[in-house]
């Protein structure tokens, strides 16, 4: 049995920084509800739930959902790295469609701590071990967190390969900025120029500077996803469905080709991307709006690539010419990224639903993106994960 996946409704809070916004459990339940107001459904409705963070304790999706409802259901708790909301997503979208479900939400939060991500457990193996030798292999760079090393070392390769200039990645950062100006759910709503984001402090000389790196941030985002029959049923509008979904995890490529790039995901960006133009019929040409992964500058411009909206090595060429911007071909994060938005890891992948839903229906206000009607939405977790997801109207 495989039934039609609608987005029936969405809900997000404003992103803020660490210390300024509510405990998660308050997030997340603000953001459940504002989801099912816009399905215009009771939480009663929902047949099961499912729930993405990354820092937090066991069952803190039961925490966050008992403040919006006890109803017994089955609540199912996600961490896959930054790829947890999207993870939570494809779960859902396959409850739907399989049949087991006809109401199903899906929410992520995150309550994040200032500065560079880290490991909390240190008496075990980390996942990133593996990453971690290859890492110190190509690039070294030991004195900087984790995350800049994978995500510079990628662009630095980037630029080594295809004598990709510094200041590609300062316009991504600048355009994001652009965007961001018209989110008022954006942690960062200022204006930076190409040149601010080049004169900012240097966090690795010549590869990359602090403006270039999305900020920790707290937040959450949720759906509700429901079947077609559902939706009729009780007079649910279900103008936006899943068109298609992949979810990739690393091959052995990751570790043994000696790429950076590779090493943080663009095989599985590139696979995942291909599975669902496969199952959609639908390709990078058809697209009018992304949503990706724009942890750093430097992701956001390889995975045009490993996403089939330019040409390998033509990532430069495609952001000269403003095709990564209203105007241009395709649009890229309109609601600003991860860069300017914000990136409260479990959240991530809701927030993206989030906007590309209002972009379908039209209703995204000054970011509207003119006549948007096919949608992709890429979310990475390095460890790994990453899962695209198509929508459209």
């Amino acid at each position: 049995m495989s039934q039609k996946v609608f987005v029936t409704g969405v809900g997000m809070i404003p992103f803020a920084k660490p210390g300024a916004s509510a405990p998660y459990h308050e997030m997340g339940a603000l953001a459940a509800r504002a989801a099912l107001d816009d399905a215009g459904i009771a939480y009663e409705h929902v047949e099961q739930a499912y729930v993405g963070y990354v820092y937090g304790d066991s069952t803190c999706g039961q925490k966050a959902l008992y403040g919006v409802g006890m109803t017994g259901i089955p609540i199912v708790n996600v961490n896959n790295n930054c790829s947890t909301g999207s993870t939570a997503l494809y779960l859902a979208r396959q409850a739907v469609q399989s049949g087991a479900a006809d109401c199903v939400l899906v929410l992520g939060f995150e309550q994040m701590s200032p500065g560079a991500l880290a490991s909390m457990f240190t008496d075990r193996p980390a996942p990133f071990d593996d990453f971690d030798a290859v890492t110190d292999r190509l690039v070294g760079r030991g004195d900087i967190p984790l995350a800049l090393r994978y995500f510079g070392g990628a662009g630095l390769a980037h630029m080594e390969k295809y004598g990709t200039p510094l200041a590609a990645f300062a316009r991504i950062r600048a355009k994001a900025s652009r965007h961001a100006v018209n989110n008022p759910l954006a942690l960062f709503r200022k204006e930076v120029s190409e040149q601010d984001v080049l004169d900012a402090p240097e966090i690795w000389p010549g590869v990359m500077t602090r403006l270039m790196a999305c900020p920790p941030t707290c937040g959450a985002a949720a759906a509700v996803l429901v079947s077609e029959a559902f939706a009729k049923k009780h007079g649910l509008r279900a103008d936006v469905h899943i068109a298609a979904q992949a979810m990739t995890t690393d091959r052995p490529g990751t570790f043994d080709a000696d790429d950076m790039m590779r090493l943080v995901g663009y095989d599985m960006s590139k696979e995942a991307a291909q599975k669902v133009y496969a199952q959609s019929g639908c390709g990078p040409e058809d697209l009018d709006v992304v949503e990706l992964h724009d942890c750093f500058a430097h992701n956001e411009l390889i995975t045009y690539e490993a996403l089939g909206l330019c040409p390998e090595g033509g990532a430069d060429k495609f952001i000269c010419d403003g095709d990564n911007t209203y105007g241009g071909r395709v649009v890229t994060n309109p609601s600003g990224g991860l860069l300017s938005k914000g990136h409260p890891l479990g959240a991530t992948g809701l927030a993206q639903c989030f906007e590309l839903t209002h972009q379908l229906r039209g209703s995204a206000g000054a970011r509207q993106v003119e006549g948007a009607r096919v949608a992709l939405q890429h979310n990475l977790g390095l460890g790994g994960a990453c899962v695209v997801t198509m929508y459209r109207v």
